[in-house]
């Protein structure tokens, strides 16, 4: 299941495009506030946006841009003004696609899902986890963040990749012991709690300030 977001004035629109997203076993958010979209971009952590051009307050080319600063998701316009310059424009600005206006169920189906084949592999797994603008590579255990590559231990990765994994949920210290050790990492609390202080470490001069908060007496969240 992808989480698509849908960035557009014309609820009834909106809610077509909502109904016909779903029907693939998607989950859809439709923005409500167009004053200030990023708050909630951040709370869904979509897996793509869909963006109309011409918004109240500000236009799709402004918020593409915003979120070009935290993300790489797939971003795709919706114009009704399907001309070569708003084309190129879009393609500029950052967006990964166009769709014309008035939308055709059928395009639309077929452009996000090969958007969605491009961010993501074949199979429909995610080979990256990615929250805040951060992108863990599940294929080279590599993190990014903002064009800087983090260098992470075996350990760091797997701690961060079972917390993005759980995000939204706290993961116990046990069960973070118990990942480590089946991948052949036998750790002790101790140096459970020395591998997620050094990870914090990187996270923070990176930029990514608590991005992994205690649960006293639980464990880790990522929210």
């Amino acid at each position: 299941m992808y989480k698509i977001m849908v960035i557009e004035d014309d609820m009834e629109m909106a809610d077509a495009m909502k109904k016909q997203i779903e029907t693939w076993g998607n989950e859809v958010t439709c923005v409500k506030d167009f004053q200030d979209i990023m708050p909630e971009f951040i709370r869904v952590d979509p897996h793509m946006v869909l963006v109309d051009i011409m918004l109240p307050f500000y236009n799709g080319y402004y918020w593409c841009t915003q979120i070009r600063k935290i993300s790489d998701v797939p971003v795709i316009f919706l114009s009704s003004a399907s001309d070569k310059m708003n084309i190129v424009m879009a393609m500029n600005m950052g967006g990964d696609d166009f769709i014309p206006k008035p939308v055709d169920p059928d395009v639309l189906t077929a452009k996000l899902q090969a958007a969605l084949r491009r961010a993501y592999n074949m199979s429909g797994k995610i080979p990256v986890l990615e929250h805040r603008g951060a992108v863990l590579n599940l294929n080279d255990a590599s993190l990014s963040y903002q064009e800087t590559r983090i260098e992470l231990t075996k350990n760091e990765f797997r701690i961060l990749q079972l917390l993005l994994e759980n995000k939204g949920k706290v993961v116990s210290r046990d069960t973070l012991m118990t990942r480590l050790w089946q991948m052949d990492s036998y750790v002790e609390e101790n140096t459970l709690t020395v591998n997620v202080t050094r990870l914090r470490k990187k996270l923070e001069k990176a930029g990514l300030e608590n991005f992994i908060m205690t649960k006293v007496g639980s464990g880790y969240i990522v929210e």
